[in-house]
């Protein structure tokens, strides 16, 4: 047999078999500071994955993260979009976490917060924390269960958000 071919045809399955393991290998994104405070918010995270086809979550509730993982980047990002818009957030460089809340930057003297995860009495201790946070929030109604919630004061909207986000958690204007 001639060795330019055995040459060729070793290199070729050789290629094969790179690009056969590349293509079944899993993409993951871990993302870290998520709040996670009990099996609610495990639970609520699990929900939010597992509405993504092809998306698993390896959820650390101790370490507060979630390893997102699937066979591509965008069912890996668009199980972190579900995972954002089910009320959580957190830091990771892997995929993006999208931040916007419609906050305008601006001064308020009332802000009505939907989209936040409030499973328990801990969570509402993280939005208390977090309002506690802004200069010039001064009160939150947010309840466990609550779907919605106002703050009141004379703060910045996006400093708001931003105290809840550092917090693990995210939400939105309400419309």
């Amino acid at each position: 047999m001639n060795s330019n071919l055995v040459k060729t045809a070793i290199l070729s399955l050789t290629a094969l078999f790179t690009v056969s393991v590349a293509a079944s290998a899993e993409v993951a994104a871990k993302i870290s500071d998520v709040h996670l405070c009990c099996k609610g918010c495990v639970n609520g995270v699990q929900k939010a994955v597992d509405s993504v086809d092809g998306a698993k979550a390896s959820i650390d509730s101790d370490a507060g993260t979630v390893e997102l993982s699937g066979p591509d980047r965008a069912t890996v990002q668009k199980a972190a979009d579900a995972l954002v818009k089910a009320g959580y957030f957190g830091k990771t460089e892997a995929v993006k976490l999208d931040s916007s809340t419609g906050a305008k930057d601006q001064k308020v003297q009332s802000l009505r917060v939907e989209g936040v995860h409030l499973c328990c009495g801990k969570c509402v201790k993280a939005v208390d924390k977090a309002v506690k946070s802004v200069p010039g929030a001064k009160e939150h109604n947010a309840v466990k269960g609550a779907k919605a919630f106002d703050v009141t004061g004379d703060f910045s909207d996006k400093d708001l958000f931003t105290a809840l986000q550092k917090e693990g958690l995210t939400g939105h204007v309400a419309k």
